[in-house]
């Protein structure tokens, strides 16, 4: 992760259902439901002045450091977030299992 991105905070506005990064006056967001211990990741939306400078992987893996923190079951229904698994798949642990690939069973 971006070192300028480490220090920003993980906002959880859980009246929007979404987890908020906020870079440079743009606020890049993760939706999410939670039911019980499963959180689903729904979409995630990064502003076009942002794209491309890593501010989506920032996001998500501070999003899966919080979900490991409240001991919560990521259901991965975003593709970035998806993507993001597959390019880090040592999250595989927080996964749901049905949502996991086989060879992270």
């Amino acid at each position: 992760m971006n070192p300028a991105y480490q220090v920003l905070p993980l906002i959880d506005n859980a009246y929007d259902q979404q987890f908020e990064l906020e870079v440079a006056a743009a606020t890049a967001l993760v939706q999410y439901q939670l039911h019980h211990q499963y959180l689903s990741l729904i979409h995630t939306e990064v502003p076009a002045a942002l794209q491309g400078q890593g501010v989506g992987s920032a996001l998500v893996e501070k999003v899966l450091h919080q979900a490991a923190e409240r001991h919560l079951t990521v259901v991965p229904l975003c593709p970035f977030v998806a993507h993001y698994l597959h390019q880090h798949p040592d999250w595989y642990r927080l996964v749901a299992p049905g949502y996991r690939p086989a060879s992270a069973q």
